[in-house]
């Protein structure tokens, strides 16, 4: 592009030339050198009129490999934009496998606590039961009640 525009410069200062030469030819009255240089005047304005034409064209060519870049460069973009969401839909999908599993041991432990303490109370009341027993027995020297187990063992 820079070469482009150094050579309209160049051809420029070649028609200031070419127009003080048909000048002066004027004044001295050549007609045949005003009309061959008017040709070559008009010559360069044709080629600079070339020049531009190339220099669009070549605007043009660049404008759409930037446009290729910018594409190649959303493509990739989006590529790893897509990964980083497969990654993520993954992460998601194991938190949500650990949260069933937690749940299901919260469950699981539950389940346990009510039993251990089930358990617990019915001891709880065994031993309660065995207590009244035993001091009904003791008060009503064993005439209410059944002998607890502790009395029962002691006789045995």
């Amino acid at each position: 592009m820079r070469s482009l525009d150094r050579q309209i410069y160049g051809i420029r200062r070649e028609e200031q030339k070419v127009t003080r030469e048909i000048k002066e030819a004027a004044k001295k009255g050549d007609r045949d050198v005003c009309i061959v240089l008017a040709k070559s005047l008009l010559q360069s304005r044709k080629a600079v009129g070339k020049i531009n034409i190339s220099k669009a064209q070549i605007n043009s060519v660049i404008m759409c490999m930037q446009e290729q870049l910018a594409t190649m460069r959303m493509a990739g973009s989006l590529q790893k934009s897509t990964e980083v969401m497969k990654s993520m839909q993954s992460l998601v999908k194991t938190m949500r496998e650990m949260s069933a599993e937690m749940m299901k041991l919260g469950i699981i432990d539950e389940m346990i606590e009510e039993t251990m303490e089930s358990i617990e109370s019915a001891d709880l009341e065994e031993q309660a039961q065995e207590e009244v027993d035993r001091i009904l027995w003791e008060v009503t020297a064993g005439e209410l009640g059944k002998a607890p187990t502790a009395v029962t063992d002691k006789l045995g």
